[in-house]
This record gives structure tokens, sequence and C-alpha cells, in this order.
């Protein structure tokens, strides 16, 4: 049993690789995809807002469409 766990002390190397990512974050400034993320999420959220304001604008001060009777075919 102790045979199968050989190297149970030792780090893999693809994560030794990767070092202190979470202390290292902090002296490089903002992640970029992290602003493009913000920018395109404020926008579409600014776009709903302003659609959904003009659509209550427009329910008040439109009148109601006119249904438009086609005439009936013998």
């Amino acid at each position: 049993m102790e045979e199968d766990f050989e190297f149970g002390d030792k780090v893999p190397p693809a994560v030794n690789r990767m070092g202190n990512v979470i202390g290292d974050a902090d002296g490089r400034g903002f992640n970029p995809g992290l602003i493009v993320l913000l920018v395109v999420g404020g926008l579409l959220l600014a776009f709903l807002v302003v659609n959904y304001a003009l659509y209550m604008y427009a329910q008040k001060t439109l009148p109601p469409q006119k249904k438009n009777q086609f005439p009936r075919r013998r």
C-alpha cells in the first residue's frame, strides 16, 4: 500500500509552474479580460434600461394602433 503513494509529498510540475498566482496578481493592475467584460456588460445593461424606458414612454404617449380589417373573399 505504501508503494502506491510514492509521489504523495511532491507537487506535480504543471501546478508548480504556475507559482503563487493569487499573491502575484496585486502588483499587475487590472485584468484586461475583466475590463472588457465590465464594459460589454455595462453597455448591454444600459441598452436594456434605455430600451425599457423608451417602451414605457411609447406606451403612454402613442395612440393605440388601428387593426386593419381584411375584406372577406367569397
